[in-house]
């Protein structure tokens, strides 16, 4: 019985197989026969009687195996939510255990903490624990149109909703009147909570909120982005591949302005 799988990543690429639409993790067995050892191997949690561990490997596979690497954000429209968190936090855990290796403080070699997820100087008994940046995202409507805007990140023709990091001392909703002043030029009202989603890219956490236009004219800032304008369903750009909290607010928006009247 192969009661453990495991997320096997190489670089930003994780391991796995395709099979009628599901995404599947390799097990024993399976890594036995692509004759794979994992480095860095680490226990993630334990669910449904599986237990899941996470590593990574250096190697490339044959173009001819049933399991190949994918991009972890390509997969994401393939996973349900719960099993993204897992690849999420797989991930997140392997960069950040990856980039930290010192003290901070004193510039000792790290270990890992026995009894949380920490890593621990055993000179200065400093603790570190993995860096978690906070992220807002925001749908924001004007009467049956919804804001869409181009990253300059973005692939040329892809619009999504607006997104941005906390700044220290702001709450999640100034941050949702700032960000989207500076980079679009309109204020907001009436800030919701929508949801969240852990975005390990490299190490974010997206809190959703949905808003309403309040007042201004947009103009884009020039710099993170460079057009945007409030778009009817049927007049939407290319969107996010689904799975995304990004995709998940702009799904909302559509079934709020389709649903059937009462």
């Amino acid at each position: 019985m192969n009661n453990k799988l495991y997320f096997v990543f190489n670089n930003d690429q994780l391991l796995a197989k395709i099979e009628d639409g599901h995404v599947l993790m390799p097990t024993d067995n399976d890594l036995k026969t692509l004759n794979i050892t994992l480095d860095n191997l680490c226990f993630l949690t334990s669910k449904d009687n599986k237990d899941f561990l996470f590593g990574e490997v250096h190697t490339s596979l044959s173009n001819t195996c049933e399991f190949k690497f994918y991009k972890l954000r390509i997969l994401i429209s393939l996973m349900d939510n719960a099993f993204f968190n897992l690849a999420a936090k797989a991930f997140h855990l392997l960069k950040w255990s990856s980039t930290y290796k010192y003290c901070s403080k004193c510039g000792t070699l790290v270990k890992d903490k026995e009894d949380e997820i920490a890593k621990i100087c055993p000179k200065c008994r400093f603790i570190n624990y993995p860096r978690i940046s906070p992220a807002i995202i925001t749908a924001v409507t004007k009467d049956s149109k919804l804001l869409l805007a181009h990253n300059t990140n973005f692939p040329k023709d892809m619009y999504s909703v607006i997104a941005g990091f906390i700044e220290p001392g702001e709450t999640f909703e100034d941050c949702v009147r700032r960000e989207v002043f500076e980079e679009i030029g309109i204020n907001v009202k009436n800030i919701k909570y929508f949801g969240s989603q852990p975005w390990p890219f490299p190490d974010s956490l997206m809190v959703a909120f949905t808003c309403e236009y309040d007042s201004g004219e947009v103009k884009v800032d020039g710099i993170e982005i460079d057009d945007a304008s409030f778009y009817s369903v049927d007049e939407f750009p290319n969107l996010p591949l689904g799975g995304s909290i990004a995709r998940r607010l702009i799904d909302w928006f559509i079934n709020y302005v389709t649903r059937p009247l009462e």
